[in-house]
């Protein structure tokens, strides 16, 4: 394919042709920057042409303005409103992989890209499979391969597996724009043509699933579970998503750049162990930090308030950092921290923290650990802003013990206060509750830490650290060493020129 046609060059110049934008950014991922120069200018040719057929004269676009990010400050797959801000952009043009998270202050046009795929060989091992299963079908992809499914369908539909109830996935609108995020943060997301790309119709579906830029409906009386998942695509952050999100149904992946079915996913049922672990783990933390893993996406700053509020009001200890993407060197420096919750878009919130000095879980997680008496289902959130709530958290009484799977036993969270006395005693209360949640227990023989404290200033005011206690008036004779003995600033025979 040309560049004009994987980019979408004429599609993308007439969104910014048709809004009268002036300066627009063009985030790029590390791996299409090679091409950035050549988009640049491809556009500056077309919006040339654009502005000579509107207006009739010579004009070349001068006055329009290209700005090439990269290296966001947080994941590829969102727009990166902070980095666009910084050059006070109209809008964003977001090429490559993407979440669809929707923007909080910018417009943005995505331009998905066309990876290649061998159509007849999707679509035969697609019918093979699907005979076996003797299930209704669900068609679920990657974003990279949407221009191939209205040949996918149209191959599918001269195979023998005519017989076969087919529903194939839609994605949504390639154009976001603020004004459109109230709809989607209240469950209303835009469609592209209006209803499921198969024989279902508006009229008899239910209110449609939406999943990383995918939109699709399903009959009436038909549940999501009835149906085999075939995703075609890459195992990556989307399909992870899309496997964490509909753990219960049985999912068959086609991958296209090795032309095989992939259908052992023990991984995904790891994963999920893993994270039900790290709940639990969770439940016994008394200072928990919220990680800002976005500057961009809709709702981030209500989801960050409504985490405050459920940590508070579980008699825990809140902090809030803003350090770009977190990796374990960064949140080494703040060991107070039992845990780490990660407010970020579907596709970046599952990180891996086996590596971290403390377990960073997703929002969905938070509020099953923190909400006595919530209770796994095996159902899985993701997206936070399908948590999002107008009205306070409820988190039941905690007055009672707990059984502990980490601790092996009952354990007693700190006591709450009644809503009734916060008006007259809360600044006690919040003062009680902050003492007992800074409270370290350094009766551990592996703590680094030592002191108590009743505000956050004086905790890490008077925070210090104890490293390797040598006992110099030890009579006993020193055990036999080799290598270097003494201290770091000057071992013993240790020679200087």
């Amino acid at each position: 394919m040309d560049l004009e046609s994987v980019y979408e060059i004429d599609l993308v110049a007439g969104f910014i042709s048709g809004k009268g934008f002036r300066r627009v950014a063009l985030q790029f991922p590390d791996e299409l920057l090679k091409d950035s120069t050549r988009i640049v200018s491809a556009l500056h040719e077309k919006l040339r042409l654009f502005n000579q057929l509107h207006t009739g004269s010579n004009g070349d676009a001068k006055d329009v303005r290209l700005y090439v990010m990269a290296d966001t400050t947080y994941g590829n797959c969102c727009v990166d409103e902070v980095g666009a801000s910084h050059v006070n952009t109209d809008c964003v043009i977001h090429y490559g992989h993407t979440c669809f998270s929707p923007t909080s202050t910018l417009p943005a046009f995505f331009v998905l890209g066309k990876a290649s795929l061998n159509v007849p060989l999707c679509a035969q091992k697609l019918c093979e499979y699907t005979i076996k299963a003797g299930k209704p079908i669900l068609v679920l992809y990657g974003l990279e391969y949407a221009h191939a499914i209205t040949e996918i369908k149209a191959s599918v539909g001269t195979q023998s597996c005519f017989k076969v109830e087919f529903c194939y996935a839609d994605t949504m609108s390639p154009v976001i724009t603020p004004s459109e995020t109230f709809c989607s943060m209240n469950g209303q997301p835009k469609l592209s043509d209006g209803q499921c790309a198969n024989s279902c119709t508006t009229e008899e579906n239910n209110a449609p699933y939406r999943i990383g830029g995918l939109t699709w409906s399903l009959p009436v009386g038909h549940r999501i579970e009835d149906y085999l998942l075939f995703y075609v695509g890459s195992d990556d952050s989307a399909f992870a998503n899309i496997s964490m999100t509909y753990n219960t149904c049985e999912i068959v992946r086609y991958d296209a750049t090795e032309d095989l079915l992939v259908n052992d996913f023990s991984q995904q049922k790891r994963i999920l162990k893993r994270r039900y672990f790290l709940i639990e783990k969770a439940k016994d933390a008394s200072i928990i930090g919220i990680l800002v893993g976005t500057l961009g996406v809709a709702g981030y700053l209500h989801m960050i308030h409504q985490m405050k509020d459920l940590i508070t009001r579980a008699g825990k200890k809140a902090y809030t950092f803003v350090m770009g993407r977190p990796n374990p060197a960064k949140l080494a420096n703040f060991p107070e921290c039992d845990v780490f919750i990660y407010v970020s878009c579907a596709q970046t919130a599952l990180l891996d923290s086996k590596e971290f000095l403390a377990p960073v879980i997703t929002p969905f997680e938070a509020m099953i650990a923190f909400g006595r008496g919530s209770e796994w289902t095996g159902a899985y959130v993701t997206e936070f802003r399908d948590l999002i709530t107008s009205s306070p958290m409820e988190v039941k009484d905690q007055s009672e013990a707990r059984f502990s799977f980490i601790e092996g036993g009952y354990v007693e969270d700190f006591e709450q206060q009644d809503v009734e006395e916060d008006v007259e005693d809360g600044v006690s209360a919040l003062v009680n509750i902050t003492e007992k949640a800074l409270h370290v227990r350094d009766k551990a023989t592996h703590s680094l830490m030592n002191g108590t404290a009743k505000s956050g200033a004086e905790y890490f005011a008077a925070r210090s650290f104890h490293g390797l206690d040598i006992h110099t008036e030890n009579n006993f004779p020193e055990p036999f060493l080799i290598g270097k003995s003494g201290r770091a600033s000057g071992y013993k025979n240790e020679t200087t020129e």
